[in-house]
């Protein structure tokens, strides 16, 4: 793909004079910069597109001298080599001087490349810079002033799509009369890395396909530093001499380095902290644990988890020093092993500190009291997302969770609903969930902490959608409990279902219009309400609530919460304040009209039951 982009186009304003490089090297004067200044480090932990050279970068030679060794006629060709790599001659006259001298055929190349494996031309380090970097979701290039025919087998033992380079092709005479190809003759000079200002000119051209906010330029030589020296280019230059190390680079690069390992050092390695310590931040944090533990993730991600845990009393002993001792929250999730990687902490701040990654997951009216403590005490580099299921009522209107997040910390907060039973997932059951996102690059960042083989994640770009799902499933919930608390078959039960998913919709969208319909269709809409309506906490007391009231023994919601939910809370309405009977839920359409009764004076079950029976048969279908 990227060698048929040769052709014109106009580059964007990015990189050059003005850009945020530019101004970093003006600012911190003369090199060599072994240390990076706050702003540079910022861009290469920021960056989403890390183009290297080849030749004494990732790889340890520059591959036409060892080509021109092979051929016998090394020290010539080096010595061609180093006037360009210094600016004593262009690029172009370099190239066509050492073609001229190495003076090879296609099967000169094959020993060559026979003889010298890709592995053993890589430098230290390399490979293992660009593994992180794409495990990060960076995209990596090649581009270099030298030949494909040598350079792809570097480019595949690297792990960098073949697509990805940019190189020069070498030219070869066919013989009229054999077919065969009898000698070299020069190279193709539509390629952009022929010629002088060509690496800047292919990351302009990148930047036409692709909208990268920020390009580093990472090599040794003359030809690298360009990258940055014109409009269109790169944002950053990392001088690297590892294998040579060039003056002018050295005074000129905005950072040089002579080991992959300080870059790779350099990559933010992203803290997780959970906030909540209920059941469904248990199964939640046993995911993240996981993930955090593997192997592959050691590069991205910090192993430990802190997780907030509101102090309180099981069974003469601090619930937090029980968790830290056994990794198992035995009041919230018994029997589920956390990780040993979980960290129970009773302080808020000491939870969160130094954390990149916030997930927050705890009943709905305590966030705002948790947020305000954390108020200054977080990285405003950090992100956030929410798990809480419900909104937060003001007078001045309603509140979503991730809004007040927003609005209080100043971060970017997605949210992850779906269908999370919290013991199934704690099982291992195979579950799923959405998440709502703003920033995409965030999305999936979030995705790589959630995902395991038995919980998918789908990433939809309508956070409130999801959110307003995640908050309104509930209260269907509860009238779903209601009805199979009555007696009534699957029949009934769908229709309520089917009724709530409605209106759902209709409520999200007259309180934020820009959600989108498909949202519902996703886990966190059609799915969550299933499960939540068979197997969810508000479907269970709901069911009780009616049990006890037809047994002649009723209980408020406040105290079958206490009995069933061992202290967890349930969203409200007006059958769970008793100022409908739970009947009234069957004749939904009818009995929304009716006026408000107090729980002393509202109108006998029979009545509304007969009143539910005679419109049944004018529901909605």
């Amino acid at each position: 793909m990227l060698e048929s982009i040769a052709s014109g186009m106009s580059p964007p304003a990015k990189g050059g004079p003005g850009s945020p490089a530019e101004t970093a090297r003006t600012s911190a004067g003369n090199g060599p910069h072994l240390v990076p200044s706050q702003r540079v480090l910022k861009l290469w932990r920021s960056a989403q597109a890390v183009c290297f050279d080849i030749d004494c970068t990732v790889a340890k030679n520059d591959q036409l001298d060892l080509l021109a060794e092979f051929m016998g006629v090394g020290d010539q060709v080096a010595a061609i080599t180093s006037s360009a790599m210094d600016g004593t001659m262009s690029l172009e006259a370099a190239l066509e001087q050492r073609l001229e001298v190495i003076n090879c055929t296609p099967s000169d190349i094959q020993a060559f490349l026979k003889a010298h494996p890709a592995e053993s031309r890589l430098t230290t380090g390399a490979k293992q810079l660009i593994q992180q970097l794409q495990a990060r979701g960076v995209a990596v290039y090649l581009i270099s002033g030298g030949f494909r025919e040598l350079c792809l087998p570097i480019v595949r033992a690297l792990g960098v799509p073949p697509k990805n380079l940019f190189a020069n092709r070498m030219n070869f005479q066919v013989d009229d009369e054999t077919g065969e190809v009898t000698k070299l003759v020069g190279f193709d000079l539509r390629e952009p890395t022929g010629h002088q200002g060509g690496k800047p000119l292919a990351i302009a051209r990148l930047r036409e396909l692709f909208p990268y906010e920020t390009v580093v330029m990472v090599g040794d030589g003359i030809t690298d530093l360009e990258a940055v020296q014109q409009t269109g280019g790169a944002d950053m230059f990392v001088g690297f001499g590892g294998v040579v190390a060039r003056e002018v680079v050295m005074q000129a690069a905005d950072w040089f380095v002579t080991d992959f390992q300080v870059l790779s050092e350099a990559l933010p390695r992203h803290r997780v902290a959970m906030i909540g310590s209920g059941a469904w931040a248990c199964a939640a944090v046993k995911l993240i644990a996981e993930n955090m533990a593997a192997a592959e993730a050691a590069d991205k991600f910090v192993s430990e988890v802190r997780m907030y845990v509101h102090e309180e009393e099981v069974g003469g002993r601090k619930l937090t020093d029980l968790i830290n001792e056994s990794h198992v929250n035995e009041k919230y999730m018994p029997g589920c092993f956390l990780g040993a990687n979980v960290v129970a902490c009773s302080d808020l701040l000491e939870a969160a500190k130094d954390a990149s990654v916030l997930v927050f997951c705890a009943p709905h009216q305590f966030i705002h009291r948790m947020v305000k403590t954390l108020a200054g005490h977080v990285s405003k580099d950090a992100i956030a997302i929410s798990l809480t299921k419900g909104m937060r009522v003001r007078p001045e209107g309603p509140q979503l969770i991730s809004e007040l997040i927003r609005k209080e910390l100043g971060l970017d907060c997605s949210v992850l609903m779906g269908a999370n039973i919290a013991a199934d997932i704690a099982k291992g059951e195979l579950s799923e969930a959405t998440i709502g996102y703003n920033v995409l690059q965030n999305a999936q960042l979030l995705k790589d902490i959630f995902e395991r083989p038995s919980f998918y994640t789908t990433l939809v770009p309508d956070p409130v959608g999801a959110e307003m799902c995640g908050t309104l499933k509930n209260i269907v919930a509860l009238a779903a409990g209601f009805v199979e608390g009555m007696g009534y078959g699957p029949n009934t039960k769908a229709a309520i279902m089917r009724a709530g998913l409605n209106e759902m919709r209709r409520f999200a969208k007259a309180l934020y219009p820009t959600v989108r319909d498909e949202t519902f269709f996703e886990s966190c809409g059609v799915a969550d309400l299933i499960a939540t309506c068979y197997g969810g906490r508000n479907r269970l007391v709901a069911k009780e609530f009616v049990a006890a009231e037809l047994a002649g023994a009723p209980a408020s919601f406040a105290e079958l919460e206490v009995k069933l939910l061992n202290g967890q809370k349930l969203q409200v309405n007006r059958i769970v304040n008793q100022q409908l009977p739970a009947s009234a839920v069957v004749g939904y359409r009818d009995a929304a009209l009716l006026p408000m009764h107090s729980s002393a004076d509202h109108q006998s079950s029979d009545d509304l039951r007969s009143l539910a029976l005679a419109s049944s048969a004018q529901m909605e279908p």
